[in-house]
């Protein structure tokens, strides 16, 4: 595998390995381009994975300090862990549930379409879904995404079967077995999905696509990627022009090292990435790198979520079968007469009995919850997953007390709610609800949001420099040579998975920097 020297400034340094980091990496690899990958946390191979939920969260969430603010929910139950996120090569792409939904036309047009909606951020991306339509559908082949190119769907568990009878009885016509990036047949290497039921604790089949199976290989099979695990980046240095110039991290020896570069792209989660940025602030970029509008940190979206679960006279046994490879997709569309803008999905949803038991309601105990427990094998469940509204208040700071282990400032997290989210929760948990009764549920339960998983915007993409971090290509407005490559560059969130999208943005995004490095314009 190749080694880079740490002087070697014609390097693409990459600060993290999920979707966007990854991909990132591999992509560029392919071109000849040479890359290292920084990822502060370790390396587990697919072997390695732990089908428990609790000895899994422990060897792969990053359970660093973070602090939290805000009228949301997640503050008071989870005030240290706002989101759920990997520190581990591969980043979330090990944890996520594999759905690979594609934004529609709408969705990337928010301010044209919802309009100036009070207290909230809105803004149209600076690109339309037909400039990204080519590199969806690339990022659909890469991924082996389901009901995609001829890829037959996964089979539908119990638990989809459930969803799609109160579907069908309610009259929705858009619901099946997902999109999902898991192989429903043999693929790329990979083999087919063996329906374990622990998706989100790494996939030890390997049948779920993730940078650390697919892209990380692959890119370093080509001798121009390297992958440093153990490896924390605490700051992006730059020269007397503002041009960045490379980065310090702490290595998993504890030793502090600098990778000079000649490109650096951030690729750390929506909480992460501008923690970064505004902790390489200098005397030049007082308020943090790529911060000129002020943006940097603002327009945090962690989409409208929560779940729905009900028991059943008859056993469901929702763990068996791919945790999430089921949807209803009738209530995406934007349709302002329910009381609300955007909208939302419904996708099948199975969490084990240790984080149902921490999940059903956080802090509660009694009959109530004692009862549900006892019905667990009879229960189906769902989450609902919408557009949340930017707002520039619910945003990413550093604390100005915390400090994690390296001494650095912790990120916290600010959010509030839009009154739009909470109409658009209210809709979903009733027709939720309406589903699974008309399937013949003796009892629903309406569930909060868990820790976020799909963090969003932070860094949003503009096409004015005084409205966000970054352009059309996830190149910061004030930096050249410094990029942004993960879901903190959204703009809006849509009414979808994330994934997807990021990945297609980052292959789109290595044909921009190995065009802008041909023509030594970086």
């Amino acid at each position: 595998m190749a080694k880079f020297d740490l002087n070697d400034d014609s390097l693409v340094v990459i600060v993290g390995s999920g979707a966007g980091g990854g991909t990132l990496g591999n992509e560029l690899a392919q071109k000849g381009i040479k890359a290292v990958i920084l990822e502060a946390g370790g390396r587990y191979e697919t072997q390695d994975f732990i089908n428990d939920e609790w000895e899994s969260f422990a060897q792969l969430a990053w359970t660093d300090m973070r602090t939290t603010s805000g009228s949301w929910r997640v503050a008071r139950d989870f005030p240290n862990l706002p989101a759920w996120i990997v520190k581990a090569v591969g980043g979330s792409t090990t944890h996520w549930a594999g759905a690979s939904l594609r934004f529609t036309e709408h969705e990337f047009k928010t301010r044209t379409t919802y309009g100036a909606l009070p207290g909230a951020n809105l803004l149209d991306w600076p690109i339309t879904l037909a400039e990204l339509e080519p590199y969806y559908d690339r990022a659909e082949k890469k991924m082996g995404v389901t009901g995609t190119n001829g890829i037959p769907r996964l089979p539908g568990n119990n638990n989809y079967k459930v969803l799609a009878n109160g579907a069908q009885k309610l009259g929705y016509k858009e619901f099946h077995s997902g999109n999902m990036a898991i192989n429903s047949q043999p693929r790329d290497g990979r083999g087919a999905c063996q329906q374990i039921g622990f998706c989100f604790q790494g996939c030890k089949s390997g049948a779920k696509w993730s940078t650390l199976v697919s892209e990380i290989p692959k890119g370093e099979a080509t001798g121009n990627m390297e992958v440093r695990p153990g490896c924390h980046v605490a700051k992006i240095e730059h020269d007397a022009t503002g041009k960045v110039t490379g980065v310090l991290y702490i290595d998993e020896k504890g030793a502090m090292q600098r990778q000079k570069a000649r490109v650096v792209a951030v690729a750390g989660n929506s909480i992460e990435s501008p923690r970064l940025l505004l902790n390489s602030a200098s005397s030049m970029f007082p308020d943090g790198l790529a911060n000129s509008s002020g943006q940097v940190g603002r327009n945090y979206m962690r989409h409208m979520t929560a779940s729905v679960y009900a028991t059943f006279e008859r056993p469901v046994h929702m763990y068996r079968g791919t945790t999430m490879a089921g949807i209803i997709r009738d209530e995406a569309r934007h349709d302002p007469k329910r009381g609300f803008v955007g909208g939302y999905e419904m996708e099948t949803l199975s969490l084990g009995l240790p984080f149902m038991a921490a999940f059903l309601d956080p802090g509660g105990w009694g009959r109530s919850f004692t009862s549900a427990m006892e019905d667990y094998d009879h229960m189906a469940g769902m989450w609902l997953v919408g557009e949340d509204m930017a707002r520039e208040t619910n945003r990413i700071t550093l604390d100005p007390v915390a400090k994690d282990k390296h001494g650095l400032p912790v990120a916290s997290v600010h959010f509030d709610d839009h009154a739009n989210d909470l109409a658009m929760r209210s809709h979903g948990f009733g027709q939720g609800t309406k589903v699974y009764e008309a399937a013949g549920a003796t009892r629903v339960f309406e569930t909060t949001p868990y820790p976020s998983t799909h963090n969003l915007g932070s860094n949003r993409m503009s096409e004015k420099a005084r409205d966000g971090v970054v352009n059309k290509f996830g190149q910061t407005h004030d930096i050249k040579n410094l990029f942004v490559s993960d879901g903190s560059q959204f703009t809006s969130g849509a009414a979808c998975n994330p994934t997807l999208t990021i990945v297609s943005l980052a292959i789109r995004q290595a044909e921009t920097i190995a065009g802008l490095m041909g023509r030594k314009e970086v």
